[in-house]
């Protein structure tokens, strides 16, 4: 099934199955990097465990050859430090140090399906606003997936991260957005993490859903980098993002990506 206007096609049972096989390694791999991160490992180390895992698996990583604005993403996972907001290019020569802050961003194909999921970790002993941003948002993930019910609207799910973001006084990144996801990484609709509840299409059984709030401790503006991927935000304030593949079903809402 087909909505007007928009490519958001409703998956079934068997389709949703297939994203949940995948969901399950991509949250396997997440949880599994909070024993491997560290103060002086690399990013690259970061992404070499990423990929060996996929594999190990069976599954394809999604990332790797993505398109992009000039060149194709070069690596199996994205992982961006403190100020970046997204799509950080994995290198031997980031180290992290104690205090940084690191978003992990995961995905995996199987059998012609997507799954896709992201979390920021603690790298040593970080600062009280650092600690406070990653609770807001992750709770900020939790109160959008809370809305992603049959019949509710789109904004419920980008309203409830907004308000749960800006009553602790940070921002939702506004120029990237959660996505629609299935038989390619990004369908219809955008996610966006603010907007007004009850606006918005109708959620239905079938949709498969992307939610990922980034939230930056300062202005919600950002810029991307010279090398054509990163993004990280203009004010130089720290970010955080947390994501989870989410299915509509009958009874409510299913996380695919969490162990």
């Amino acid at each position: 099934m087909f909505f007007k206007n928009l490519n958001i096609e409703l998956k079934t049972a068997r389709e949703i199955e297939k994203m949940k096989i995948a969901g399950k390694v991509v949250g396997e791999i997440l949880d599994k990097l909070s024993e491997i991160i560290k103060p002086n490992i690399t990013t690259k180390d970061i992404d070499i465990f990423v990929e060996k895992y996929i594999r190990s698996s069976k599954m394809v990583p999604a990332f790797l050859g993505e398109k992009g604005i000039s060149y194709p993403f070069p690596a199996s996972a994205c992982v961006s430090i403190n100020n970046e907001v997204v799509h950080g290019i994995p290198n031997v020569s980031r180290v992290l140090k104690d205090g940084d802050i690191v978003s992990v961003d995961v995905g995996v194909l199987y059998e012609g399906y997507y799954s896709d999921a992201a979390k920021t970790y603690v790298v040593g002993n970080i600062s009280d606003i650092a600690s406070k941003l990653l609770r807001v948002t992750e709770m900020s993930l939790e109160k959008g997936i809370a809305q992603a019910l049959p019949n509710n609207r789109l904004g419920d799910i980008s309203c409830a991260v907004q308000e749960t973001v800006e009553n602790e006084n940070f921002s939702v990144v506004r120029d990237f957005v959660g996505h629609g996801i299935g038989r390619s990484l990004h369908e219809d609709p955008q996610i966006p993490n603010y907007g007004k509840a009850n606006t918005g299409i109708k959620l239905l059984c079938g949709m498969v859903l992307a939610i990922e709030p980034m939230v930056n401790v300062g202005s919600y503006e950002v810029v991307m980098l010279d090398d054509g991927w990163t993004i990280v935000t203009k004010d130089g304030s720290l970010s955080a993002h947390f994501e989870h593949t989410v299915a509509i079903r009958e009874h409510g809402y299913e996380i695919l990506t969490k162990v």
